[in-house]
């Protein structure tokens, strides 16, 4: 279903509940982009194509194309969904994507943003709408801001942890974790290889990552506050096609062994040097004296040196863990726009006060 509107004498806008994120038109635009591993062509069209249908919220895609050429220039995916009776918008993230971003060249961004009959229009095909919330950008982008008619821009209240890598593991080691930590890890590493042959491999083999990523949700289940996405059939499914389907260009399934059985595994995305860790489990019960969580996050760094990485993102949390290997906090932004009095005020009492914030959260989440 889509409905294109041309004033624009420089983009033609349309919205659609359909896009083919696997076209060879949207890697070209992905590959040329700003935008985030969270935004690649697999990870998106799982999205749309298992999440979205399962999870009943309607997809609402934006796309911007030259209108001389009808060459792609952005695409905004994003989804219809309601809070609490609340008409909202927001990106496609659906509880599995770290960072967002409109899929186009910063350039393409701002060229978009300052012709002001595409604004208009970009605004026009997303009506109507109660809240319009965008979360977990990497920056506050102006143009943005200004794309999509937002009111607000504000840091959100947890940030992002990353970490360079240089090109010699000993020395990155050296550098980011403390000596007296680095001797603590030798010495849990030596204690769980007194406990067998300890194996790890980034797997490639389908087996090996649906086995791996079954322990994974075996590990997890009952160690979160807040319920844990892969304990979800629908969520756990969303992964492993992720998994299996990315595993040579998009995802790196990591397995640590006992003597042949996954005792820990951990799913990263690679992007543009970037290894971004999503999701870990680890055998607390049997290996606990071990630390076998943080000797996973080593091994995942030594072979992320090993193959080029520049950068170790260990993504959205404030977990203290992530400082013990050298990740520092950058912040995270979100955007605001109401499009009717009930959004306003919901959005206004979470701006406000904190003893309000509460009662606004059971409006709009």
């Amino acid at each position: 279903m889509k409905n294109a509107i041309r004033e624009s004498s420089v983009f033609t806008v349309a919205v659609t509940s359909q896009f083919d994120f696997l076209s060879e038109e949207y890697a070209i635009l992905f590959a040329e982009s700003s935008a985030t591993a969270f935004q690649h062509p697999i990870w998106l069209d799982a999205i749309y194509r298992k999440l979205v249908p399962e999870l009943k919220v309607d997809p609402l895609i934006v796309t911007v194309r030259d209108a001389a050429s009808g060459r792609l220039t952005m695409v905004l995916p994003l989804v219809r969904r309601r809070y609490r009776g609340l008409r909202t918008i927001e990106f496609a993230d659906l509880g599995v994507s770290d960072y967002v971003a409109p899929i186009a060249s910063d350039a393409a961004i701002d060229a978009i943003a300052a012709d002001p009959f595409t604004c208009k229009r970009v605004n026009a095909v997303l009506k109507p709408f109660d809240m319009l919330r965008i979360r977990k950008l990497r920056s506050p982008s102006m143009a943005v801001k200004k794309l999509l008619g937002a009111t607000d821009c504000s840091e959100m209240s947890m940030g992002a942890y990353a970490v360079p890598l240089s090109s010699d593991f000993a020395a990155w080691r050296a550098d980011s974790i403390s000596a007296s930590y680095c001797k603590e890890l030798d010495k849990k590493s030596r204690q769980l290889h007194r406990k067998g042959q300890v194996s790890f491999d980034c797997s490639t083999d389908v087996e090996l990552i649906e086995a791996t990523l079954l322990k994974m949700r075996e590990y997890r289940r009952g160690r979160f506050e807040t319920g844990d996405l892969l304990q979800d059939q629908i969520y756990f499914d969303f992964y492993l096609d992720i998994a299996i389907r990315a595993r040579s260009t998009l995802s790196r399934l990591y397995s640590v062994l006992m003597d042949g059985a996954p005792i820990a595994g951990a799913m990263c995305l690679s992007h543009k040097g970037s290894l971004l860790i999503i999701l870990t489990g680890f055998d607390h019960d049997r290996y606990k004296s071990q630390s076998l969580g943080s000797l996973i996050f080593e091994m995942v760094a030594k072979h992320s040196i090993n193959v080029g990485d520049r950068e170790l993102d260990f993504t959205i949390g404030d977990e203290s863990y992530k400082t013990l290997f050298g990740a520092r906090k950058s912040p995270i932004y979100q955007i605001f726009r109401s499009g009717s009095i009930p959004g306003a005020i919901a959005g206004a009492a979470v701006q406000r006060s904190s003893w309000i914030k509460g009662l606004a959260q059971r409006f709009a989440e």
